[in-house]
């Protein structure tokens, strides 16, 4: 069933509209609800298809559903339509504006409407990709503020990764914060690269939402086996790799693999000369679950993120 979640009057008789999907037994309501959230960035498409894949094949097998889930694919229509990652015209992150407020502006009024519609979730899922320059393995990030509460959730989504972050990087204006204050257990998913749709990251997304709605009981079918994901909890876990020098970037290796201190992820070019003018090396051993994807660079620009070789060797031997 198509409902509006909120709305707000635009110039010349039109209107801004949040809509979503409510997929229910046949009988009604009842049971738990779970909620899958994406488009707060208009740039963000890898979620566009997980909704797709869900509604397909819960209305596929309608009889193995118990419970409510509700879909939201577009919570920022306008950056959606015009592919921008924040809010047209406004120049505005939507991710940096939640709770909002009843009485504020339009967008605030629009995310205060989000909020409300979305409490009394038993679980939600906030799904994102990287933006245009990197790209990601599947992933959920927690704040370790809701460590405890989150961390055996995230566990059974299906994910290669977890990053439990520490609270002093947490932006408490985003809307996992502000429904996780509220008690709506909220995992935040980052996947893939923006302005693209990687239909393998979002089959194993979707396959890790069933994973969770069994869990709940939401679902009575089957559901595909989980990967045991690696989890990073450490500050030091995690090395940055910027790029020593500009120019155009040559990529060798894909995320997901392991390196070797020194190996070259790639190589960083000028086209004009056809010169070499410097290689982008791993500054240790490690995984690689973040990769630049956007060729050029600029001196300083993120290339990678690494997990510590040890840490993830003590992950995969237990």
């Amino acid at each position: 069933m198509l409902t509006i979640v909120t709305k707000a009057a635009l110039p010349v008789g039109e209107e801004l509209k949040i809509q979503k999907n409510r997929l229910e037994p046949s009988g009604g309501g009842g049971g738990k609800r779970i909620s899958i959230v994406t488009g707060i960035h208009g740039d963000e498409l890898e979620g566009q298809f997980v909704c797709y894949e869900l509604g397909r094949r819960i209305l596929e097998h309608p009889e193995y559903l118990h419970g409510i889930v509700d879909i939201y694919p577009a919570l920022n229509p306008f950056g959606i339509d015009t592919v921008t990652r924040g809010i047209p015209a406004f120049d505005l992150d939507m991710n940096r504006i939640f709770p909002g407020r009843e009485d504020g502006d339009m967008n605030e009024y629009i995310a205060s409407g989000i909020i409300r519609d979305l409490e009394g979730s038993d679980l939600c899922l906030d799904l994102h990709a990287s933006n245009i320059y990197l790209t990601e393995i599947p992933q959920i990030r927690i704040n370790e503020l809701h460590r405890e509460r989150l961390l055996p959730l995230a566990k059974k989504a299906n994910v290669d990764f977890i990053w439990v972050h520490g609270a002093s990087t947490v932006l408490e204006a985003t809307l996992a914060y502000s429904l996780n204050s509220r008690g709506v257990d909220t995992l935040v998913v980052e996947m893939g690269v923006g302005m693209r749709i990687t239909k393998e990251y979002g089959e194993q997304m979707t396959d890790g939402i069933f994973s969770l709605m069994r869990e709940l009981g939401i679902w009575t079918g089957p559901v595909a086996e989980v990967r045991k994901p690696i989890v990073s909890e450490a500050a030091d876990d995690v090395l940055f790799l910027n790029a020593p020098c500009s120019g155009v970037f040559i990529k060798d290796r894909m995320h997901g693999v392991l390196l070797e201190k020194g190996e070259r992820l790639g190589r960083i070019v000028n086209p004009l000369t056809g010169g070499l003018l410097c290689e982008v090396k791993a500054p240790a051993s490690g995984w690689l679950f973040t990769i630049r994807e956007y060729p050029m660079v600029l001196e300083g620009s993120l290339m990678a993120r690494i997990l510590d070789g040890k840490r993830y060797a003590q992950q995969r031997s237990r």
